[in-house]
């Protein structure tokens, strides 16, 4: 084998390994722009399915507790109540607080309502929901909870709930979300997270001492009602055109 043939055999190997990256990177690509068109497709059939689902109210909470638990019995009746009062209610569709949620609504007057996630554990879908919609992503499902809700009610929960707490607060107090009654039902569970709010984050300037009152603090489901209707009371529930424009920039 002459000097050029010892020199073409491994071009020729890297070659073949640059085409078979280049192949496989064109491959990834593609399915990268179809997931795209997935995600765009969540968000169009969840936008038009929830279009007339006015006014609701959100309900955060855990999926681990059981029904004998008095959180599973306190969402409930909030749910209810609400639910009566002319509030569909949104949960996330799945067991423990969502459940709760779903069926106080259930069993009142407005609509019930689960937005759905497809998850390897723990999300199975219970059976108190008049409108049943299913995502893949968090994302698509989070914007949706925002973009219905005229409050948001935060019962105990993990992370999922804090995820969704923290992302509320956080849209309001940046103004990308339209201020709206935030409450957390539960005194003493969630004292110690708001101690710590003042005592780290306004105390060391990472939150200003106003932010801290953008959350309310109940416990009893007849307040909960109250409060979102006081705070509804002198402009109606429908979005102003500058929250419209909010949602809309979400």
């Amino acid at each position: 084998m002459n000097e050029k043939d010892k020199l073409a055999k491994p071009l020729s190997k890297a070659a073949n390994a640059f085409d078979a990256a280049t192949g496989q990177q064109t491959a990834t690509s593609a399915r990268e722009a179809w997931r795209v068109f997935g995600i765009m497709a969540e968000f169009v059939e969840a936008t038009e399915r929830l279009a007339a689902v006015r006014p609701a109210v959100s309900i955060f909470g855990s999926a681990r507790i059981d029904r004998d638990s008095n959180y599973y019995q306190l969402t409930e009746k909030i749910a209810r109540l609400l639910s009566d009062a002319g509030f569909s209610v949104v949960s996330g569709g799945g067991p423990g607080v969502m459940e709760a949620a779903n069926k106080g609504a259930f069993e009142g007057k407005s609509l019930s309502i689960g937005l759905n996630i497809q998850l390897p554990h723990e999300q199975k879908t219970n059976h108190y929901q008049d409108i049943s919609q299913s995502f893949r992503h968090f994302f698509t499902r989070k914007y949706m909870f925002v973009k219905v809700a005229a409050a948001y009610v935060v019962m105990p929960g993990g992370f999922g709930t804090l995820d969704e707490l923290l992302e509320a607060l956080a849209l309001i107090q940046t103004g990308k979300g339209p201020r709206i009654p935030l409450i957390l039902v539960g005194t003493d569970f969630w004292s110690g997270l708001l101690d710590w709010f003042r005592e780290r984050l306004v105390a060391e300037n990472m939150i200003s001492p106003e932010d801290v009152d953008l959350i309310q603090v109940m416990d009893e489901p007849e307040g909960v009602v109250a409060a979102i209707f006081d705070h509804y009371e002198a402009r109606g529930f429908g979005p102003l055109p500058e929250e419209h424009e909010l949602l809309l920039n979400l």
